[in-house]
């Protein structure tokens, strides 16, 4: 399979299926485009070729057949490979954490806004501005603290659902962003965090962020040029 993804240090949505492969050791060949949003850029014009959506990620299966949109590519992923966990394997357990994965699809807006990803950058005075500033974002903290809390609590963790799935993969960019950003969180949610952070796949990512030193400078409402 094919991967197409933007760059590490910034594309949250492009970090979740490549995080889920490489945690279940499923191969695939990379294909990273340098983010332009410009009109009629390289990136649009290259990605043009995998997906009709202009976004990434976007994943092509080695017969050519391509599917866009992560949660489309998470269920993909675990129709071919069923010999993995992607989803949890009980009915009632893998229906709540497509429910949370679906919630962060289409939610979190505040969050999104003013704590992009940023993954080389540390922005913690930036994060408690905004947390003292701004209630939406707080209200969103809330709500994934619990999201986080209740379901580590109930399966004892280490991850949501016990065992690492799509779930912790789809959330994984949620804590780049309480990591970066110094979020405040209860001890049950950061030690989620931590432990996602330490995870093969997601230790990858991370690793391979921090070494493109590639400065988007639309993407970095914070920092100047280096």
């Amino acid at each position: 399979m094919l991967l197409v993804i933007g760059n590490k240090n910034y594309s949250s949505w492009s970090m979740r299926p490549w995080v889920l492969l490489k945690h279940f050791g499923i191969a695939f060949d990379e294909l990273k485009l340098r983010i332009d949003f410009a009109p009629g850029s390289d990136f649009y014009r290259e990605l043009s070729k995998y997906t009709p959506t202009a976004k990434v990620p976007a994943l092509v299966d080695d017969d050519g057949f391509k599917v866009w949109d992560t949660l489309a590519i998470a269920e993909y992923i675990a129709d071919q490979h069923p010999e993995h966990a992607i989803w949890p394997r009980d009915a009632h357990q893998r229906a709540r954490a497509r429910s949370l994965c679906a919630e962060m699809h289409a939610g979190f807006a505040t969050l999104r806004t003013l704590c992009p990803m940023n993954i080389e950058a540390s922005l913690v005075d930036v994060g408690a501005a905004k947390v003292e500033s701004d209630p939406a974002l707080r209200r969103d903290l809330a709500r994934i603290d619990a999201i986080w809390s209740e379901a580590v609590l109930a399966s004892g963790g280490p991850f949501l659902f016990g065992e690492f799935s799509a779930a912790d993969a789809y959330f994984a960019p949620v804590v780049m962003r309480v990591t970066r950003y110094g979020l405040p969180l209860s001890a049950t949610a950061l030690a989620y965090a931590r432990a996602v952070e330490a995870s093969p796949g997601v230790a990858a990512w991370v690793d391979d962020a921090l070494a493109e030193r590639d400065f988007l400078a639309f993407n970095e409402p914070y920092r100047s040029q280096p």
